[in-house]
């Protein structure tokens, strides 16, 4: 079946740190072919085991401003001192692709891309538990600069605009939250917009029938 590269589906994926909304991300583009993972650029420093251009594409903060500056971020934000983006290109190479497009972002950055892209979907990934996500932070306390009264503070203004996405998703069971991420994904391919090029195909081929056919109703 061929597919419309504008029918991409723009799927944003946040979540307060620790939330697993990245894991989510990857799993749901490993195993569907129709998915991309979007390489976000970051003025942060690699983390052991972060490979540039794979988890992120690490520039420098003077390079990204002078990327911000010139519109080249489909949406950015500066999160924890660090800024992120989604640079335009990616949004562009999947529709080229005729792929859909996930995007592991921040609230902020959501918000934005919702305000470009109004079809795009926010999906928020809720932790089951306070305990829950204070283990998940814990892993990253060796992380420099890393401050987990603020992660927690940050979490609380996150948490309030859960309610500003589309769908939430309980993070409780890795393999449940996926599968519930791709329930969401499957449904939004079956809306009109997403369906244009099998529309405009079908009409194509049975204008096509009609024409060469000598067959008369009745």
């Amino acid at each position: 079946m061929s597919r419309d590269p504008s029918s991409g589906i723009l799927l944003v994926l946040s979540a307060p740190t620790g939330g697993g909304k990245t894991t989510i991300a990857r799993r749901l583009a490993a195993r569907d072919p129709l998915v991309r993972f979007s390489v976000s650029h970051t003025t942060r420093s690699a983390r052991p085991g972060e490979k540039d251009g794979v988890d992120y594409h690490f520039v420098e903060r003077d390079a990204f401003r002078a990327m911000a500056a010139r519109g080249e971020f489909l949406e950015w934000a500066e999160v924890h001192d660090h800024e992120y983006g989604t640079h335009r290109s990616e949004w562009k190479r999947a529709a080229a692709e005729g792929r859909d497009l996930i995007l592991d972002i921040d609230v902020q950055g959501g918000l934005q891309v919702k305000k470009a892209e109004p079809g795009c979907l926010l999906v928020f990934i809720l932790p089951p538990s306070l305990q829950v996500l204070l283990d998940r932070l814990g892993r990253r306390a060796g992380e420099r600069g890393f401050d987990l009264r603020r992660r927690l503070e940050t979490a609380l203004v996150e948490l309030e605009l859960a309610g500003s996405y589309d769908y939430n998703v309980i993070n409780e069971d890795l393999d449940g939250a996926v599968d519930a991420v791709a329930v969401i994904l499957a449904s939004a391919r079956l809306r009109p917009r997403a369906c244009t090029a099998r529309v405009d195909e079908l009409r194509r081929e049975i204008t096509h029938w009609l024409r060469s056919t000598n067959v008369h109703s009745g």
